[in-house]
Parts: structure tokens; sequence; C-alpha cells
């Protein structure tokens, strides 16, 4: 279903012109040579990481809402535990994906209020297909364009309406690793056959495993290993914006974000 009659919070306009700007010069530095320096927790980064992140502070920063970003230097949580608001950005979410060049890499930006995800843009460079959400609205879309520089009443037209699986399949799609899942998610799969269920493995990098449950695509997507919070927010975003729930497995209770540490808990993404 395309809609041309989407009205846009201004705030979401915003992020979704920094993405496309963002997957710009991701994509200039995706097509040459490029060193990877390996940062102090040993993850990977790339020049993609740094322009891009360059960027979008300079559309988010007018905004005057605070930014948590992978590659800002981090404020301490004694002033951030005051911020109402607050932007949770991964400039390149998927950066292994990134020096694969598998093109399962993604631009995330998320808003957040009190700690819970209220708009969310996922961008895929590789492909220039662009999700993105209100949850007040209760609306995600999905829109695949021609240029980065797609202006925004093109992206309108373009856009469909997200819609998740009626669950009443037999047959569970689980998005995780076809080559090394974790016991943990074993386990959770061996649980759902034990309960009648036939599964299939859906495999995606990146922020892209939220957009296959929101989508459609998917029915689940059982997390049982270590994220921050700007690898979920924007994927949250999306997935609650059409009914689906991003549930801690610590809480029971939907993912927050702004916390004092901005690692997350173990997940699942579902119905």
């Amino acid at each position: 279903m395309s809609t041309t009659g989407i009205k846009l919070n201004s705030n979401l306009r915003t992020a979704i012109e920094a993405s496309l700007k963002a997957g710009e010069v991701i994509m200039h530095v995706y097509d040459t040579e490029f060193d990877v320096e390996l940062k102090d927790d040993k993850s990977p980064l790339t020049e993609a990481d740094k322009r891009a992140n360059d960027v979008i502070n300079s559309f988010l920063i007018p905004t005057e809402i605070p930014i948590i970003s992978e590659e800002n230097k981090q404020t301490d949580y004694s002033i951030r535990k005051d911020w109402k608001h607050c932007w949770v950005v991964d400039p390149v979410d998927g950066t292994k994906e990134f020096i694969k060049r598998n093109g399962e890499f993604t631009v995330n930006i998320a808003l957040i209020k009190d700690g819970k995800p209220e708009l969310g843009v996922i961008y895929v460079p590789a492909t220039k297909i662009l999700y993105y959400a209100d949850v007040a609205t209760q609306k995600a879309y999905k829109a695949e364009l021609s240029s980065h520089l797609t202006p925004m009443h093109d992206i309108l037209e373009r856009s469909k309406v997200l819609q998740p699986k009626p669950d009443h399949e037999q047959t569970v799609e689980v998005v995780g690793s076809r080559s090394h899942m974790s016991q943990e998610t074993l386990d959770y799969v061996e649980g759902l056959k034990k309960a009648g269920k036939s599964v299939d493995i859906v495999s995606k990098g990146s922020s892209l495993k939220f957009c296959l449950v929101a989508e459609g695509s998917a029915d689940v997507y059982p997390r049982f290993a270590p994220t921050m919070e700007w690898d979920t927010a924007a994927g949250q975003a999306i997935c609650n914006a059409v009914g689906i729930e991003v549930i801690s497995k610590e809480t029971d209770q939907p993912l927050l974000y702004n916390k004092h540490n901005l690692l997350n808990p173990w997940f699942l993404v579902s119905k």
C-alpha cells in the first residue's frame, strides 16, 4: 500500500535527511580502499563511521536535542539522566558487514522521549532502502529510493506502509545467524519445535533484523548476545510503530534508553 498523504514530524524529516546524506558519504568510502582501525573495545572503525557521524551531527545539533552516538564522546550520566529527549545514533551499524562489503549495514537514528523510542530511521546505503516510523501515529514505512539525493516528496511517493506477518502460520521464521547461533538461541529454536512449530532461520546483518520482523519477512528476532542502545533504538521505534514489542529478558518490559549503562540486556522482538 503506497501513500502520499504522510504527515512527517519535523524531527523525523530531519532524521531522514541526515540518514540519506550519511548514506552518501558512507558509499563514497565503501567504493574506495579504506583502512580499518580497532577501537578500545576491539570493535572496528572506518573512515565511513567518522564521516557519517560528522554529517549526522551537522543535522541533529541544530535541533538542540542532545545526542548519544556510538562515535561521540559520551556525556556523563549525571547530566544525561535529566534529558527528557535525546537522539540515539549509530552512523554505521554493521561495520563488520561494511568491511566484508556485503551491503548489510545501516544508518540508525532514533529520537527517545523519557527512555522510550518516539521516532526511528534506518537507511541501507548499499541498496538505497529507507525505513522510518513515528510511534505516536503507529505508522512505519519503507521506501526504495533511486538516489541518496531523493527529494522528500519523492520519498513520500515511494513509501509503503509496513505490515507484520499474521501470527497464525505454522512455520515460524526466526531471525538469526545460519552459521553461528548462541546456545541460548538454539535452545529458543528448540523450544519452538517442541511446541509443534516448524522453524526457518532468516539471516540478516545489522539493524535490518528488526526490519525483517516489522515488514513481515520474519516472525521473531531473539537477541541473546550483547548490543548497545544505538544498535537497537531505531529498530525498536520501527517495530513499536507496527505493534511489535522489543522485550528485555531481564525485566520482561520493553527496552529502555539513555540508561546509566548503555549496554542492552538480551531481548526478544515479537508480537
